[in-house]
């Protein structure tokens, strides 16, 4: 395989456009930030609702970049003729994206999409599928209208499995991307009330979700939840599109199903049947809804005839992300104290699965289970009933202590006994001082809530109390 991704010449004939550039000039990737830019690779200047991408052409240059794709109206420095010009950069990034996926033929492709768990499942398919050959994954959370087609564009020929996230809070949204990734298997990990603000039901995110089967190759397959309560909805747009459905779940009748878990504080111990074959294994992340989404990613596993037993192992790799349920201890002067860092997002579902995981901490290990919790946005006009319902769950995990910030959670926060509340604050910053005031060695504390909840400060905050230097702090 050649050394870089792309040459200049492919891209002027991806994008249809012009460039002064020899046509064998190569490219080792494609990039949209000026800032994280690599040497040689091309930077496509994107006109955003904020910032218009052509404003850092000079800057990537400088950095390294082997050209830049711009639109036609971009007035170059003079004698510059390290371009590329197309009518439009947005649709150039797409088309870079259609031929990626084009040139990568051999490669089984899969999308990961569902109201909680893509960013994690999709992580655990690259670890699952790497003994088997050469892996491509979308990186970070690049799910959305520029992420996808930039993660197909930096997909090599040689990809022997590709994985891609899509996310989406409208409808319309999916249908897009799916028809730019073609998966031959599209996993959709659950569908709850996520984005009702966008939404008139969680019936109408059911049918947004099960747009990502739109896309499906013919004979392609749709890995469903069984557990679900909207899987016959799901099922029924599948049929539709021709697609074979595989469910996974613990019930019985789920092709890929749990047989026995062990859930721990920290990991988790499975044997599941998948698809007809025994597998036990050891997840490196605790909770119920990892051993799920393993279900899922083993059942990908299977159909894209990748080594299953290979993949069962790799699984102990699969380690919660930072801000998506990371856990630290940190010693300190008479005692440990555990940060659970769920501070990247939050909606019901995961809300709930991340309460229940704080419950499983075990008391001989740490004497005080503490909820830092921030507002869940998007929620329409059920947001505070669904904020006031985490009291249910909150007393069924035990937990001793709850600090709480933003105005829906002030109704969990009023809705629980005197003996639980720690403090509460408008803002994330507001309560750092009555947090830090209020926790010490032998607690576990886990911080969770919305991106727009402003959570990161609290995890930075309860870093440099215990003295260890927060994950945003490392260099």
């Amino acid at each position: 395989m050649p050394k870089f991704l792309w040459t200049v010449g492919e891209m002027v004939k991806s994008v249809h456009g012009k460039s002064a550039l020899p046509s064998t000039t190569p490219v080792s990737g494609v990039s949209i930030d000026s800032r994280s830019l690599a040497p040689d690779e091309a930077f496509v200047a994107l006109r955003g609702l904020n910032r218009d991408g052509h404003l850092f052409v000079e800057a990537a240059l400088s950095q390294g970049a082997s050209c830049a794709i711009v639109e036609q109206d971009f007035k170059a420095p003079r004698g510059e003729k390290r371009l590329i010009r197309a009518s439009d950069t947005s649709q150039a990034l797409n088309d870079l994206g259609i031929a990626g996926r084009a040139r990568a033929k051999d490669a089984v492709v899969i999308a990961v999409t569902g109201s909680v768990g893509k960013t994690g499942t999709k992580e655990a398919l690259k670890l699952a599928l790497t003994p088997s050959g050469p892996v491509h994954v979308s990186l970070k959370s690049h799910n959305n209208h520029w992420g996808v087609p930039l993660s197909l564009a930096n997909m090599r020929q040689d990809t022997s499995f590709g994985v891609f996230e899509a996310g989406m809070n409208h409808a319309g949204e999916l249908s897009e991307l799916t028809r730019l990734i073609k998966p031959h298997i599209a996993i959709i990990t659950t569908v709850a009330p996520v984005h009702l603000g966008f939404f008139r039901s969680i019936e109408a995110i059911a049918d947004a979700k099960a747009e990502i089967l739109e896309g499906l190759v013919p004979g392609g397959v749709a890995i469903l939840n069984r557990e679900n309560p909207h899987y016959d909805r799901l099922r029924r747009h599948a049929l539709q599109r021709k697609a074979r459905v595989v469910s996974f779940g613990e019930t019985s009748s789920a092709d890929a199903r749990s047989l026995s878990v062990e859930l721990g504080p920290e990991t988790s111990e499975v044997k599941a049947d998948i698809l007809g074959e025994t597998v036990t294994y050891h997840i490196g992340a605790p909770g119920i809804h990892f051993v799920q989404n393993s279900l899922a990613v083993l059942a990908a596993v299977k159909l894209a005839e990748a080594d299953l037993k290979a993949a069962a192992r790799a699984l102990s790799g699969w380690h919660a992300q930072t801000g998506r349920g990371e856990r630290v201890v940190i010693g300190g002067k008479g005692g440990r104290v555990a940060i659970i860092d769920e501070s990247y997002n939050a909606n019901p579902a995961s809300m709930r699965a991340a309460l229940a995981t704080l419950g499983l901490t075990p008391r001989d290990e740490y004497k005080r289970r503490v909820a830092v919790l921030g507002d869940m946005l998007e929620l329409g006009g059920l947001g505070p009933k669904l904020h006031r319902e985490l009291a249910e769950v909150i007393d069924a995990a035990d937990v001793d202590v709850v600090y709480a910030c933003g105005e829906m959670m002030r109704g969990l926060y009023d809705a629980l006994p005197a003996k639980r509340r720690g403090g509460y604050a408008k803002t994330s910053e507001q309560l750092v001082p009555l947090l830090t005031k209020g926790v010490g060695a032998g607690d576990v504390v886990m911080v969770k809530g919305s991106f727009g909840s402003r959570m990161v400060p609290l995890v930075e905050a309860l870093h440099r109390h215990f003295q260890r230097p927060s994950p945003a702090a490392q260099v």
